[in-house]
């Protein structure tokens, strides 16, 4: 039920695969019982529904009145009918008691108390039967909703579920659409996509709508999702473009080069993998902007007071004068996605724990999936404070303080099949701080927990900092830190060159984590930025500097 209008919470889900609807009836039920209140009545409800023959009634005169749900009250109308069969009331007396139970009001309930029951006594209906019937009506009617409201919002749930049996890409795309801004959201049916076996193509500038869309029987990713992209610099986009596709890199910047242009939102254009069709590396892209901006403003700038007339767009001149790509390798895979998770919240192009895949289930690593699934099939190896392990990538931290004035975390972490909030309490944390950083792969233990109908989460009890640590050494302690923490680089001075590079991995990922230098020349450590403290950027920087020339201590 992911995108079916008012189905898709875990609670709802459980109770539709109880209840098994098979008519509109069906579902206007569920919407009204699933509320506080009415909640009591679904088992009662689910049973009778496939068991009408164990469906009972206070009398035989509410059994026309009930039929409909089974022996449950469950619709403000209901209570009104029954007011007016059993007791006599017209149908405004009828809506003033149901107001005045909805309402609380104690004093005028009591009065039709009387009136009821001595209107149903009249009717042939016992007093016990007739006591019990107010009673019910009166613990039910404050949490009750009229049936015609259910029954509009029924028939809208009904629409979604069909489209998204028959037109699944069109109503996948638009519901992608709707909640364009909640990456959470998007995470999430992005997975019924691949579930339900729809592709979801990264974005294009050339293909690309502002919202997801249909393309050739898959999903293309939507330009509104990439941030730092605003809806004015899309349009420009999108209307320069029905002249012709963008052929290259720097035709996309001259093209679309406005008052709306802005490096930043290239830059996440070029990370999003958006304009990976226009023949140039995301590496070269990110080198050459700059150049290319400046050119760009340069000749646009001679255009406006006259010294240079011919430099139009699609001229043979203009064409000469396009920058030479430097011959760079791209970035890294690991990098790649990162980049791509930095400005859509997303990996698309891959997932980082794909490699890890094997690894987790040689540890017999639990899924978060399944995790989270529990909590509506109520699984008997998943069940509450049952012990879990997680191989997962730190997807985000949010800190805490706590009254005791010390911090906990509440850590996102990611598997290939889905994200599980995590736990981390003061002293845990404290110990585990510099290891979790964003992007790091991480062995946690702990133990699941339920809440309500909230999704599950974890409550940690042991970090590792990396799967072969795990592995080596099962129940092994981290050993204490002796020297400062940090990414040393060994450089033959301060103005080497490669330093703008790991400026540009800093940007990139951006954290806490300290880079110190020591220059060969003057043999002294500085303190040079901060970034996170992960296997992608170490990757990188081994690849730029050589392995022996980084090294980290934690």
């Amino acid at each position: 039920t992911d995108a079916v209008f008012q189905f898709e919470s875990a609670g709802m889900r459980s109770v539709l695969s109880r209840l098994k609807p098979e008519s509109l009836e069906d579902l206007i039920a569920v919407i009204s019982l699933y509320r506080p209140g009415p909640a009591d009545s679904i088992d009662t409800y689910i049973n009778n529904r496939h068991h009408p023959e164990q469906t009972k009634y206070k009398c035989e005169q509410v059994k026309d009145i009930l039929g409909v749900t089974y022996g449950c009250m469950v619709y403000q109308e209901q209570v009104m009918e029954i007011c007016r069969k059993l007791a006599g009331y017209s149908y405004g007396a009828a809506d003033l008691v149901r107001r005045a139970m909805a309402k609380k009001k104690w004093d005028v309930m009591e009065k039709e108390r009387a009136h009821f029951i001595g209107g149903a006594i009249e009717n042939g209906i016992s007093e016990q039967a007739a006591t019990e019937l107010f009673d019910e009506m009166s613990h039910f009617a404050n949490y009750a909703f009229n049936k015609s409201h259910a029954a509009a919002y029924a028939f809208v749930s009904y629409q979604t579920a069909w489209l998204k049996c028959h037109y699944p890409c069109e109503l996948l795309a638009a519901t992608l659409t709707s909640v364009i801004d909640f990456t959470p959201k998007i995470v999430a049916y992005i997975a019924e996509c691949t579930r339900l076996g729809i592709r979801v193509l990264p974005p294009n500038v050339n293909d690309s709508e502002e919202g997801f869309s249909v393309s050739s029987g898959a999903i293309r990713f939507g330009l509104l999702a990439i941030k730092n992209l605003g809806r004015g610099f899309i349009r420009v986009i999108l209307e320069r473009r029905k002249t012709a596709p963008y052929h290259s890199f720097y035709d996309f910047c001259k093209r679309t080069h406005c008052k709306e242009f802005n490096r930043r939102a290239v830059e996440s254009l070029i990370k999003s993998g958006a304009l990976d069709s226009l023949g140039l590396n995301r590496r070269q892209m990110l080198y050459m902007l700059p150049e290319i901006v400046s050119q760009i403003e340069g000749d646009r700038n001679r255009n406006v007071v006259g010294q240079i007339g011919f430099f139009d767009e699609g001229s043979q001149f203009a064409q000469m004068n396009e920058p030479q790509a430097p011959d760079l390798e791209e970035f890294q895979p690991e990098i790649l996605l990162e980049s791509e998770k930095e400005v859509t919240g997303l990996y698309l192009s891959g997932h980082p724990m794909l490699k890890y895949a094997p690894l987790a289930e040689k540890l017999g690593a639990d899924r978060t999936v399944d995790l989270l699934q529990a909590a509506q099939s109520y699984s008997e190896r998943y069940a509450d404070n049952a012990p879990v392990k997680l191989l997962g990538i730190v997807a985000s931290i949010e800190k805490k303080t706590t009254k005791n004035n010390s911090t906990m975390a509440f850590v996102k972490l990611e598997d290939m099949t889905g994200t599980i909030e995590c736990i981390v309490f003061s002293k845990l944390f404290s110990e585990k701080l510099l290891l979790l950083q964003q992007g790091t792969v991480i062995w946690l233990e702990g133990r699941l927990s339920f809440r309500d109908d909230k999704e599950p989460n974890v409550i940690a009890e042991r970090i590792e900092p990396n799967p072969k640590t795990v592995m080596s050494a099962p129940g092994a302690q981290p050993e204490k830190k002796k020297q400062r923490a940090g990414i040393f680089l060994r450089l033959p001075s301060a103005d080497d060159p490669r330093l703008a590079k790991v400026d540009l991995l800093a940007e990139i990922f951006d954290g806490v984590f300290p880079v110190y230098l020591f220059s060969k020349d003057t043999g002294k450590y500085t303190r040079y930025c901060l970034t996170q403290n992960n296997e992608p950027l170490l990757e990188e920087l081994r690849r730029l500097f050589g392995e022996e020339n980084v090294v980290v201590r934690n």
